[in-house]
C-alpha cells in the first residue's frame, strides 16, 4: 500500500469547528434558560389567570387555577425525573401573585411580584456589567463548564458575557417601561393579555442576542477537564515515585 493509499483521519475544517461551537453554545443556552418547556411553564399560569378572569372576573377562581396548574407542571416534572428549577420557580412566583392579589382584592396585583422581580433582574445585568463581573457569565459559566475562567483567563468571552447582559437589562428595562404605566392605567383583562403577550419575546431577543455574542467569542476553558487532567497527572507522578520506591535498582 503506497501512502495514497493509505486512510487519512478525518480533519474537521474551521468552518465545521465554528459551526459545531454554535450549536453547542445553542444547546447551552436551552438548557440554561429552559428550552420550550421552560417558556410554557412561564407563560401558562399567567395566560389561565387572565383567560378565566377575563370571562368571569372572579378573581379566586383564576388565582386558584393559575397555582393549580403550576402545581401540576411541578408535578410532571417530578414524575419524569426532570431538572425543576424552572417549574419550582414559576410555582413561587404564581404563590406570591396570589397571596398579593388575594390581600389586595386587586386581581392586577398578581402581576406585581413578577414586575419587580424583572425590575430587579434588569438593574442586576446592567450593575454586575459594570462592575465588570456580568450576570450572565455567572449563569452560564458553569452550564460550558468554564465556571469563572472567563474573567482572568478569557477576555473575548468577558466581553461577550458583558454585552449580553447589557442587552438582558435593557431589554428587560424595556418590557418594565411598558408594564408599569400600564400597571397604573389599564384595565385588569387589558393589562393581563399585554404581558401575557411580553412573555416570550423580549425572552427570546436576549437569548438570541446572547447567543450571537457567544458564537463570535473564543471557545470557553474547560476548567473541568483541566482539573482531571491534573488529577491524573498526580496519580501517574505517584505511581510512579511508588515504582521508583519499590524498584530502586530500576
Amino acid at each position: 500500500m503506497t501512502s495514497l493509499d493509505k486512510p487519512t483521519a478525518h480533519r474537521s475544517t474551521p468552518d465545521q469547528d465554528a459551526q459545531a461551537d454554535k450549536a453547542v453554545t445553542e444547546a447551552a443556552l436551552f438548557e440554561a434558560f429552559g428550552g420550550l418547556r421552560g417558556m410554557v411553564e412561564t407563560v401558562l399560569p399567567g395566560l389561565l389567570f387572565v383567560t378565566i378572569f377575563t370571562i368571569n372576573k372572579d378573581l379566586h377562581v383564576s388565582a386558584i387555577a393559575a397555582l393549580a396548574v403550576s402545581l401540576v407542571l411541578v408535578a410532571v416534572r417530578l414524575i419524569r425525573r426532570d431538572t425543576v428549577k424552572h417549574a419550582f420557580s414559576g410555582v413561587f412566583g404564581v404563590a406570591f401573585g396570589v397571596v398579593f392579589a388575594m390581600m389586595t382584592g386587586n386581581a392586577k396585583d398578581f402581576y406585581l411580584p413578577g414586575m419587580l422581580y424583572t425590575l430587579g433582574l434588569a438593574l442586576a445585568y446592567i450593575i454586575t456589567a459594570l462592575a465588570g463581573v456580568p450576570l450572565i457569565g455567572l449563569i452560564l459559566g458553569p452550564v460550558f463548564k468554564e465556571n469563572l475562567s472567563w474573567r482572568t483567563r478569557n477576555p473575548g468571552r468577558k466581553k461577550a458575557y458583558t454585552k449580553a447582559s447589557w442587552a438582558w437589562g435593557l431589554i428587560l428595562l424595556g418590557k418594565c417601561a411598558i408594564l408599569f404605566p400600564m400597571y397604573w392605567w389599564a384595565d385588569t383583562t387589558k393589562f393581563g393579555w399585554v404581558l401575557v403577550a411580553l412573555k416570550i419575546p423580549p425572552f427570546l431577543l436576549a437569548v438570541y442576542l446572547t447567543w450571537l455574542f457567544l458564537a463570535k467569542a473564543p471557545v470557553p476553558i474547560d476548567v473541568f477537564a483541566e482539573m482531571e487532567a491534573e488529577e491524573q497527572a498526580e496519580k501517574e507522578r505517584k505511581a510512579a515515585a511508588a515504582a521508583a520506591r519499590t524498584h530502586p535498582e530500576a
